[in-house]
């Protein structure tokens, strides 16, 4: 097969370049294939998916203010909506890393959906009746646009996933804490013996701080509805009809049904990421409570012979090619490594935030691939943690029991009676004898009844 089979030549303002024939896009997304052979990764689905809403809802705005021909612009949101659906995704080709502002990946959906609407106005997307610049790209440039479709994705994807994951992690722990408060058990401070506490009382600490971050990650969503559109290349909504911004975001909250807003300053929203940079400033903070919270659960679950073993946790898969028989806390580890990755992303995110010269910040695509990928991650891990682990998470009644009586903790609960130093006396002294508190306190002709309810766990907790 020659190349005249295989490719079809095109044009753009650098000259004539090959395209693929079979290919939707057109010659500046082809040199960007062509520029940026950089990681294999392609901005995902939810960005795709908020271009094609973008281009649909600006074809409609144009339309109604009379900037658009009808048959052209009818075309276009028909093309548009099928991006939207995902039809055209093996189209969109461009690297994550690629020119600065996310121009290549903006003309990447500018000439899928014209050679589309192209192919549906004449049978033939070589026809090149829609114009990817004139046509689909009217009223818009890739500076508000896109920043807008962050903040699109952004918000679907936390909405309709994060946030009810999160949601449901919270709930089921806030169960396993009703289940567990009956269980007394030995505290730990330092990662040695403390005062007693309930195993309930543990896991309740790990809901509430699930539930305080949720409304930490819900109160950073309210700046992702301020969307420039229209502010065009640095935000003086130059080219464009004078009621086409705010037409053309309100036809996007009629699509996503989102109250979507004109930003308090057009000039900020073209300059700053601030949306992404505050959202993954609150991933990362849930990030660090979830890496606590699987920590330990994984020592309260270790052994099973020769550790803490408090709790079980539910087998999910071996956990070794050598030692038969062995189970590892896989899905808490996934968990860690995939907090681990998000506290990495916000200095990604943070440094690209720095980029912002001037007019606009030109490192949107590589914050855009790394505020989804984030959320993305977090909405898959989130859900399999919860039913593959937390749900399935048992106690060890009898083990609590004997770790906590077999502490010298609760010599605590002499102070107010004895004093600092002499509980400390005693509990050394026991602690040298390898025997209890109750021991000790007995050889010492020091064992009441009211001393014994001092040290009495039921009464510390």
């Amino acid at each position: 097969m020659n190349s005249a089979t295989q490719y079809r030549t095109e044009k753009d303002p650098m000259g004539r370049i090959l395209v693929p024939k079979t290919a939707y896009y057109g010659p500046q997304t082809q040199r960007a294939v062509e520029n940026f052979q950089i990681s294999g990764l392609r901005l995902p689905r939810s960005f795709i998916k908020a271009q094609g809403i973008i281009k649909a809802s600006a074809a409609t705005a144009n339309m109604n203010l009379g900037m658009l021909e009808r048959d052209i612009g009818q075309a276009i949101v028909q093309a548009s909506e099928e991006v939207i659906e995902g039809k055209w995704d093996n189209h969109f080709v461009v690297d994550v890393y690629q020119a600065g502002a996310g121009t290549s990946q903006n003309m990447n959906a500018n000439e899928v959906i014209a050679n589309r609407a192209s192919e549906i106005l004449t049978g033939s997307l070589e026809s090149y009746k829609v114009h990817a610049n004139d046509h689909v790209n009217m009223a818009q440039s890739t500076n508000d646009t896109f920043p807008a479709a962050i903040h699109i994705a952004a918000l679907e994807n936390m909405e309709h996933r994060l946030l009810p994951a999160i949601s449901n992690l919270q709930k089921e722990l806030e169960r396993k804490s009703e289940a567990f408060m009956p269980i007394l058990k030995s505290g730990r401070t330092h990662l040695h013996d403390a005062v007693p506490i309930r195993l309930g009382q543990e896991f309740a600490g790990y809901a509430q701080t699930i539930e305080s971050v949720y409304h930490q990650i819900e109160a950073t969503l309210d700046p992702f509805y301020e969307i420039g559109l229209g502010g065009n290349a640095i935000g003086t909504i130059i080219n464009t009809h004078p009621d086409y911004p705010q037409t053309v975001i309100a036809e996007i909250a009629n699509r996503t049904n989102f109250p979507f807003r004109q930003p308090a300053s057009m000039f900020s929203y073209m300059q700053n990421r601030n949306a992404p940079i505050r959202s993954i400033l609150a991933l990362k903070e849930l990030a660090v409570h979830l890496i606590k919270i699987t920590s330990d659960l994984r020592l309260l679950a270790s052994g099973p012979r020769t550790g803490i073993t408090e709790i079980s946790l539910p087998n999910a898969q071996p956990g070794s090619t050598i030692m038969p028989g062995k189970v590892n806390p896989a899905i808490l580890e996934m968990t860690h490594m995939v907090c681990c990755q998000i506290i990495g992303y916000e200095e990604a995110i943070a440094t690209a935030g720095m980029a912002s010269q001037l007019e606009i910040n030109v490192m949107s695509p590589v914050i855009a691939h790394t505020l989804l990928e984030s959320i993305e991650i977090l909405s898959n891990a989130i859900p399999t943690l919860t039913t593959k682990c937390v749900s399935g998470i048992e106690a060890n009644e009898v083990i609590c029991k004997d770790w906590m009586e077999s502490s010298l903790s609760v010599v605590t609960g002499l102070s107010p009676l004895f004093g600092y130093d002499l509980a400390s006396d005693i509990g050394g002294a026991a602690d040298d004898k390898d025997i209890t508190i109750e021991q000790e306190l007995e050889e010492r002709g020091l064992l009441t009844e009211d001393v014994r309810n001092l040290i009495d766990p039921r009464g510390m907790v």
